[in-house]
């Protein structure tokens, strides 16, 4: 079972780029998509509905801003659009979009990004502080997750090419690298990618300035996080770096079937 996590920097611009040529070739079984930038009413036809999947869009109100999708090959028992109460400022955002596939939850994730301005990396914080709580409680439930999506944050030396000229940088703070330690740890959550791959050079994101995707100076900010039992289903794990569809490239995992069955 094929699954995939993008940003793609502006949906419109990706399928520009070919993203959805991929994605046919590719016949992923789930594709969940970060930074639509677009509402649902401008998605509508091809290519943003594909033949032979079921796609979930959670806009944000805020016009060409944020925004996240779910595309499956099986239609979900259920979708959640959005966190819900105590996330109404997250939610107006379009960061958080749920299907559930029997015990099976797929999550795409869009977390804020602070390097704007300091004001935005409270925003981030706050956000972080709410959620882990939440995390730990979906980690009691019942159902297994894969939350894939743009964390925002590298968590070690190892997921960043200039790691020390980026140590008082958003998305490689020691408080954010800290909370990936207690996600990663004392919450009980897997990253799903190092579980079989540990290689170094793993990057998900370059920045546009410099060369920096021609030269592999990058980050790996978007994740696979997953409960352990799916975690010990993952057999391969893939960058895809061939075509340039964003300034993310899409995340590959590749879960044994039994997923299904968990």
């Amino acid at each position: 079972m094929k699954i995939v996590s993008f940003n793609a920097n502006g949906i419109r611009a990706a399928a520009r780029k070919g993203f959805f040529d991929w994605m046919e070739r590719v016949q992923p079984d789930i594709v969940c998509v970060q930074e639509l930038k677009a509402q649902a009413h401008q998605l509508d036809g091809e290519p943003f509905h594909p033949p032979g999947y079921h796609v979930h869009f959670h806009e944000a109100e805020k016009k060409g801003y944020s925004g996240v999708a779910i595309y499956s090959r099986e239609k979900p028992d259920k979708v959640y659009v959005g966190l819900g109460e105590g996330f109404e400022d997250i939610d107006a955002e379009g960061r958080y979009i749920e299907a559930r596939f029997g015990k099976l939850s797929v999550v795409s994730l869009y977390m804020q990004s602070g390097s704007a301005k300091e004001e935005r990396q409270q925003v981030k914080f706050d956000f972080m502080d709410r959620f882990m709580p939440l995390l730990k409680k979906f980690r009691k439930r019942k159902r297994e997750y894969i939350i894939c999506g743009d964390w925002n944050i590298a968590h070690t030396k190892k997921d960043i090419k200039n790691w020390k000229g980026n140590l008082n940088n958003s998305g490689f703070l020691p408080e954010e690298r800290a909370w990936l330690d207690e996600l990663f740890g004392p919450a009980g959550w897997v990253d799903g990618f190092r579980e079989v791959n540990q290689e170094d050079e793993q990057y998900t994101w370059w920045s546009q300035r410099g060369r920096a995707r021609e030269k592999n100076v990058g980050w790996r900010i978007d994740y696979h996080v997953v409960t352990p039992p799916v975690a010990e289903l993952i057999k391969d794990a893939e960058i895809y770096t061939e075509e340039n569809f964003s300034d993310h490239a899409p995340l590959i995992l590749d879960y044994d079937p039994r997923i299904r069955d968990l």
